[in-house]
């Protein structure tokens, strides 16, 4: 049972009310296949409907040890030179797809009225780290060159996702900003991103039971993704962040990775990075993907997307 001394929304403590009463198994204990197909079950049922797009398709570009599956979307059926949206999905480096995050790319796209791209980057533990940065480093490059699949001209790439999506935006960031692609990261967007050592922070010890995401299933994820505590492509804090682009981050109150977004952000800011940061009370990790289920996340998540839209359209003024 969700900890009462805490605040929660009305419609989250229903959500959470009604996980308890069905039970089931984490995905520490049913594994990588039965975690992945209980991801899409959930936002079958729990997430918002799309929105409706001029395009979508499902493309592939070039990555090191093959082709990375991407799903292509816009607003607009054509349009000028613009900023493209990168985003990586969820999901622990295990579970996660182009399906689960489809209506939410959907929402980007309309919102920020720019094309979107979508990628399914390799899951651990068939394929380990350093499998997902590698794959969304290339596919940010391969965004960047304005490839003739997309039929856009880019000027610049807006880098978002979630969780462990998070991370992979602040990493493929990090590795752009050290070796630029075509074009530069204009935008960076984590959404409740693990950027450094969750399992140090209060956050992580008051929400590790009873929030949708566990500390067992964090235990789980990490021990799937085998990647070394060290390197800054696993932990970015640890990396060169000292020439960050404007960010917009945010985190939920009642996320076990919270504090681990607040560090980030505040480094940043010590850094002299331009950073919007956003936490939302009340909401558990995930809520971008459970609009449905919690119809109050929608707000947050049109107050993070407007951040954006303000940094964007500042710079092209």
């Amino acid at each position: 049972m969700a900890d009462t001394e805490h605040f929660v929304r009305e419609d989250v403590r229903g959500f959470l009310d009604m996980l308890e009463q069905i039970g089931g198994q984490g995905v520490e204990e049913v594994g990588a296949v039965m975690g992945r197909e209980q991801m899409r079950a959930m936002g079958a049922i729990a997430e918002a409907p799309a929105r409706e797009m001029a395009v979508q398709k499902d493309l592939t570009c070039s990555g090191s040890l093959g082709d990375i599956p991407v799903r292509f979307y816009d607003v607009k059926a054509e349009r000028g030179p613009s900023p493209v949206v990168l985003f990586l999905h969820g999901g622990g480096f295990v579970i996660g797809d182009l399906e689960v995050y489809n209506n939410l790319c959907t929402e980007i796209s309309h919102f920020l009225d720019l094309p979107v791209v979508s990628v399914d980057y390799r899951l651990a533990p068939e394929h380990p780290f350093p499998a997902a940065p590698d794959d969304c480093e290339a596919a940010a490059r391969w965004v960047a060159t304005s490839p003739e699949a997309l039929g856009r001209e880019v000027t610049g790439l807006v880098i978002t996702g979630d969780s462990a999506g998070g991370n992979l935006t602040i990493v493929t960031t990090n590795q752009l900003m050290a070796n630029p692609a075509d074009v530069p990261v204009v935008v960076q967007a984590p959404i409740y991103p693990v950027a450094s050592d969750v399992s140090q922070h209060e956050s992580f010890a008051s929400f590790s039971d009873g929030y949708l995401l566990t500390g067992a299933a964090m235990a789980w994820f990490t021990q799937q993704y085998a990647a070394d505590d060290t390197d800054p492509r696993n932990v970015p804090i640890l990396g060169d962040c000292s020439n960050t682009p404007p960010t917009v981050l945010c985190t939920a109150g009642l996320d076990p990775l919270r504090d681990s977004g607040r560090e980030y952000a505040a480094h940043l800011i010590q850094l002299g990075t331009e950073v919007s940061y956003f936490e939302f009370p009340g909401i558990i990790h995930g809520f971008t993907t459970l609009r449905k289920a919690m119809p109050s996340g929608q707000a947050d998540l049109e107050a993070f997307l407007g951040a954006i839209k303000v940094k964007l359209d500042r710079m092209a003024a």
